[in-house]
């Protein structure tokens, strides 16, 4: 039978013997190191680092496992997390019309790429809407949004979050500004898809303000959501090259392509334990 991986991963002010002291201590107990990865943010003096490691010993627990660790964590003043690898994160999607990556995520879900539970959909439009799709199994909540009962259906939405017990909120294309209220207690845990090469065309129809501007180059980003819209920190980007005879129909073609695979990529790393909030920006240990 093989040995329970866990993953490791933290922040804290940079300082000497940090990865000495959390390398041995796991040596210690009778781990065996998988990966490292760490990071030094010489601008803000801040150091990540990333472990996934096997227990040896028989008795290994995670409750155990995270009390021996505290004391090091406490000691630089770490924000930490150890977890089990085994553990699937429950996640919950959000959608409106254009359903692109929803039918994406649920596709590689069901092939076992994104190793989750899906905690349930959200959609503003009806289930009729995703005829197309196989929803079968997996709650639905169908909450209609409009100016007049904005506070209302968020009331409602945020009832469902809670219920679902997910860790992660995912808007795949949900065409909705979230409010102060729920983005703050959403930190850290809301990741969007916005169809834009983010810091450059924020807002409602992205792909018609880059054709007006003659952009060569398109793309789309994935980043957390926070109070300011499309300037929470980014995560992951990719793009594709465009010209002066792609019509604005044409860029939303090419973009949902982008979208899909930006999208994809950024659930692996999050479900992998890779992304590291660093204030404005975020820490992505590749693969």
């Amino acid at each position: 039978m093989a040995a329970a991986q866990f993953v490791v991963t933290l922040s804290c002010p940079d300082r000497p013997g940090i990865v000495a002291a959390v390398s041995g201590h796991l040596a210690a107990q009778g781990n065996n190191i998988l990966e490292a990865q760490q990071f030094d943010d010489t601008d803000t003096g801040r150091f990540f680092m990333r472990i996934v490691f096997e227990a040896l010993a028989a008795d290994a627990t995670l409750a155990g496992l995270q009390a021996a660790f505290t004391p090091i964590a406490e000691r630089f003043d770490m924000q930490w997390q150890l977890r089990d690898r085994s553990e699937r994160r429950r996640v919950l999607l959000l959608v409106s019309k254009f359903d692109h990556c929803l039918a994406d995520v649920l596709y590689r879900w069901r092939t076992g790429e994104l190793s989750m539970d899906i905690a349930g959909i959200v959609a503003n439009h009806p289930r009729e809407t995703y005829r197309h799709l196989d929803l079968d199994a997996i709650p639905f909540h169908y909450l209609p949004a409009d100016r007049d009962h904005k506070a209302t259906q968020e009331a409602l939405l945020w009832q469902v979050i809670e219920q679902s017990q997910c860790d992660l909120v995912v808007l795949a294309r949900y065409m909705q500004v979230l409010s102060n209220e729920l983005t703050t207690k959403l930190a850290g845990r809301c990741i969007n898809i916005h169809h834009s090469f983010l810091p450059g065309f924020k807002g409602a129809r992205p792909y018609h303000q880059a054709h007006r501007r003659g952009v060569k180059l398109i793309g789309a980003t994935t980043h957390f959501v926070t109070a300011e819209l499309d300037e929470g920190p980014i995560i992951e980007q990719d793009i594709e090259r465009v010209t002066h005879h792609d019509t604005a129909e044409d860029m939303i073609r090419i973009g949902r392509d982008i979208e899909r695979r930006v999208l994809a990529r950024t659930l692996r790393h999050y479900l992998d334990d890779r992304i590291l909030l660093n204030g404005s920006k975020t820490v992505v240990f590749a693969a």
